[in-house]
């Protein structure tokens, strides 16, 4: 899976917990988390679990604790799958 793949999945993993899903449409990996799609850290456990899920991959508290936009997120799938 390339960049631009889990890019996509990962837009999919935040719209259930995203308050502000007009801004998924324009998402971009500087997208924030927490300013930009309104995830609140009670949310962002389930997104982390929804990651792991999907991508078949564990993350550590300390590496959730590093997402802050779409980017970190795109970019822990892929270092953890080998891929970047």
């Amino acid at each position: 899976m390339d960049e631009k793949q889990v890019l996509a999945e990962v837009i999919t993993i935040l719209k259930p917990f995203s308050r502000a899903p007009e801004a998924l449409v324009n998402c971009t990996l500087k997208t924030s988390l927490r300013d930009e799609l309104c995830i609140n850290s009670a949310r962002l456990v389930d997104v982390v679990l929804g990651i792991e899920d999907k991508f078949g991959i564990t993350v550590t508290d300390e590496q959730a604790d590093l997402v802050t936009t779409v980017g970190d997120a795109v970019r822990l799938i892929l270092e953890s799958r080998g891929a970047a």
